[in-house]
């Protein structure tokens, strides 16, 4: 029997985080705190995040130990499997070598809880008794109200509208593990009821979202917030991904030609991506591909500057691509790909020329996807869907040169709760859309009159 699978077992799951802090060429510039413009400092960010994931945020330690608590709890479905998509291969003709790492395995279905599982112990630890937070698609929400029940904390969820209407099961889902689940805008917060009294049928923004979870987290003192992307302790507890991926690769007898990951916030890719980094900046010869939707372009039509990271300017300023905090992105169905911004770890090392950065329309998307479900029986999440789309476009090119190529992308999530997304592509309901760059122009022109000089990347 031909192998598909590349497993871990138990005792080879990674026993620390990588750091790509400690590699970098250019160090990161400091976010700022929003209402001074000064560099941030621990103790301003103490009200809404424990001082454990503080410390990790700045960090320049090459490795961090994951506590054994939260290995026991990542045991339950760690390490994921690494596949060989052959019927995928086999249906494109192609010559190349397609692998994934399949992250729709841990029980909220993607990679999310890679990263809700240690913010929520970290919590635990410190006192707090609950967790506001925000979600776009509903997969980090999902994942937060699955670790908070974990520790024995209570969930506040504030989902964006579009999402919160389109994905009704993923509600289900996050009550189900015990939280509570807020359309935004919502009533629940001045930002919410701003928003509302603006536009009562907003669709709402992951902007806005956060904008509401940090207020609801700042004014409530037994309460923190926690981000599910974006921030460098996120991008830092998803490289168990990547570092589990090398040992895998290695057992399979293949080294990457290129690591394909979707882009949105940046948390999958950079889970992927960052340790395989490593070995480039050590000396590997390896393309890194990182996949947005045109609808969202914040790295291939978005400024490297400073700007806000949420809509209400209650979050951090930080140094990252950016559409401008107040793009409003349309309702398309990649919902977890719809922020405005990039982490500021994964814009550090585009900017760097370390990987590249392509936008790609949802149509396309949706026919990788259902192509790969057709082929290799997984139906992807949308947002994994462009991974695919990139792995998809890759094999093909490898086909037209007649050269073989390693291909491996990160599988972010599965798609169960996402089937009214597939209902309208197989309806012919859905469009491509390009953001217009008028509107990205009239977004940016509401930066921070911080660090402009940034150049367009």
């Amino acid at each position: 029997m031909e192998s598909i699978k590349v497993s871990l077992s138990q005792d080879q799951m990674p026993q620390k985080w990588y750091n790509i802090q400690a590699d970098l060429k250019t160090p990161l510039d400091p976010p700022l705190h929003p209402g001074t413009g000064q560099p941030l400092t621990p103790p301003d960010l103490t009200p809404i995040f424990p001082m454990a994931l503080i410390e990790q945020e700045v960090s320049q330690e090459r490795y961090i130990a994951i506590p054994d608590e939260v290995l026991q709890v990542y045991a339950q479905w760690r390490p994921t499997p690494l596949m060989r998509a052959r019927r995928l291969e086999q249906a494109l003709g192609t010559p190349a070598k397609i692998y994934f790492k399949n992250e729709s395995v841990s029980p909220a279905g993607s990679h999310k809880p890679n990263t809700a599982v240690p913010q929520a112990f970290y919590n635990m630890k410190s006192g707090i008794k609950r967790i506001a937070t925000e979600t776009g698609a509903g997969q980090w929400g999902s994942a937060m109200s699955l670790a908070t029940n974990y520790f024995g904390l209570r969930c506040s969820v504030y989902m964006v509208r579009v999402s919160y209407d389109q994905k009704p099961y993923r509600k289900s889902m996050i009550n189900t593990w015990g939280a509570e689940i807020f359309a935004s805008p919502s009533q629940q917060t001045n930002a919410g009821r701003a928003a509302l009294a603006a536009d009562p049928n907003s669709p709402g923004s992951l902007g806005l979202a956060i904008s509401e979870a940090v207020e609801d987290a700042a004014t409530h003192a037994d309460t923190n917030y926690a981000l599910g992307s974006v921030l460098n302790h996120v991008c830092l507890h998803q490289t168990i991904i990547g570092e589990e991926a090398i040992k895998q690769m290695q057992i399979a007898g293949d080294k990457p030609d290129v690591v394909i990951g979707c882009i949105g916030g940046g948390s999958n890719f950079a889970g992927i991506a960052f340790p395989f980094l490593r070995e480039k900046i050590n000396g590997l010869d390896l393309r890194v591909l990182a996949v947005e939707p045109a609808s969202c372009p914040s790295v291939t039509k978005g400024v490297f500057a400073y700007d806000f990271g949420d809509t209400a300017h209650l979050a951090p300023i930080i140094k990252m691509h950016t559409l401008g905090h107040t793009f409003m992105p349309p309702g398309i169905h990649a919902g977890g790909l719809r922020y405005h911004g990039m982490a500021p770890l994964v814009s550090r090392v585009a900017a760097d020329g370390l990987i590249e950065a392509v936008a790609v329309h949802q149509l396309d998307c949706f026919a990788a996807g259902l192509l790969f479900a057709r082929t290799e029986g997984i139906i992807p999440a949308p947002e994994s869907t462009h991974a695919i789309q990139a792995a998809v476009a890759e094999a093909l090119k490898a086909k037209e040169e007649g050269k073989e190529r390693v291909i491996l992308f990160n599988l972010s999530g599965h798609g169960h709760f996402d089937m009214s997304a597939y209902d309208a592509y197989l309806a012919g309901q859905l469009t491509n859309y390009d953001y217009p760059q008028a509107m990205v122009d009239q977004a940016l022109a509401q930066l921070p009159q911080i660090g402009l000089a940034s150049s367009r990347m």
